[in-house]
């Protein structure tokens, strides 16, 4: 595995992740984070009413995750602040981070949420998009050796359970996998999962995601990626279930499904098999979507790249594609317009942070 990241680290320095990307450069998505998580309006309430009850604000509803225009956006927001004061304690805006998460994961804001989860006709409310980050957060919190992150992560640990709750239900119902490239893919989630379970040795739903991945992707066969993207997609449905199945198999089995599943990806180690995604207007939040798109695709094609063996004749083509979409993505993170400020920093941390490669758990600045 460390012989197939240098190499990446060969092709494309900039793939280098948290070792690759400076506090300075990420402290922009910090401080679009600060803002969205204290930012109660405008906010996109998505939930079935039972009676007049169920209406209320924002942060009546979400005590904890009531910014950043909706839940799931809220949650991978704070899970940006806890990703970079961990990897980066010293940094001016660290203290900020930490007094947010102190501020809002309390044991009576998590009680709040984690009954509002609960609550009737919500089985499917944010699944999986939303409950998979929620998982990486705690994740995050559980990695972290800081007497405030342990803090944080016992009063997260009821809406965890409810979260690994929910999912475990799910997943064996799910008879077809979900190809959107929107909230409602079941690919990037289990990735996300998958991740999550293995951290936590949670062996039990790790072995139902790999499962039920085997069951869902395995027999797959001859993607066609000209048919992607869709018009607002944030997330490719092909490189997703490829990123997935990575995780799940070995590198040599991986390359040969690889070669059955997605054969248009090349030898000759550059990138215009796969052309970035055009963005025509940034103020529109379902076209600015597209801006995301080029972000994850960056971190999946680095994803697939080292699931594979050392050597495979396609890892030029990969690493190429993933720097063109790295370039054009980050360049979209200016926080101009809050159709995208309130979630693309997410994204640019778990690039350019490593959060999703093998390595993912890099070392804090001055740390162990």
């Amino acid at each position: 595995m460390f012989r197939r990241l240098a190499l990446i680290l060969m092709f494309a320095p900039a793939a280098a992740g948290a070792s690759g990307f400076t506090a300075d450069q990420a402290a922009p998505f910090v401080r679009l984070a600060l803002e969205c998580a204290v930012q109660e309006y405008p906010n996109k309430i998505a939930h079935v009413m039972q009676s007049d009850e169920d209406q209320g604000t924002p942060r009546s509803l979400y005590p904890a995750f009531f910014g950043c225009f909706d839940w799931h956006s809220s949650v991978h927001g704070h899970w940006l602040l806890a990703r970079f004061a961990r990897l980066h304690p010293a940094h001016e805006l660290a203290p900020e981070a930490r007094a947010i998460l102190d501020a809002h994961l309390t044991p009576e804001n998590l009680a709040a949420e984690t009954a509002y989860l609960l609550g009737p006709d919500r089985a499917s409310w944010e699944r999986p998009y939303g409950l998979a980050w929620l998982l990486q957060l705690a994740a995050e919190l559980r990695e972290w050796d800081e007497p405030g992150a342990a803090r944080w992560s016992a009063a997260l640990a009821p809406l965890e359970a409810a979260c690994v709750t929910r999912l475990s239900d799910w997943l064996p119902k799910l008879a077809y996998p979900i190809r959107t490239g929107e909230h409602s893919q079941t690919a990037f989630a289990f990735g996300l999962v998958l991740d999550y379970a293995r951290d936590a040795d949670d062996q039990e739903l790790a072995g139902l995601v790999e499962e039920t991945a085997r069951r869902l992707y395995l027999p797959d066969r001859g993607v066609d990626l000209a048919f992607e993207p869709s018009g607002q997609d944030f997330l490719s449905p092909a490189l997703a279930e490829a990123d997935l199945m990575r995780r799940v198999l070995d590198p040599a089995a991986f390359a040969g499904w690889l070669d059955a599943f997605l054969p248009q990806v090349p030898s000759d180690g550059g990138s215009a098999w796969l052309p970035v995604a055009l963005v025509t207007d940034r103020s529109d939040g379902k076209l600015a979507h597209l801006d995301g798109l080029n972000l994850s695709r960056a971190w999946m094609l680095e994803g697939i790249a080292a699931g594979l063996p050392a050597g495979d004749p396609r890892l030029g083509a990969l690493i190429a594609a993933a720097g063109a979409h790295r370039q054009a993505g980050l360049a979209a993170v200016t926080g101009e317009f809050y159709a995208g400020g309130h979630w693309l920093g997410t994204y640019a941390m778990y690039l350019t942070s490593g959060r999703g490669l093998p390595m993912r758990t890099a070392a804090p600045e001055g740390g162990k």
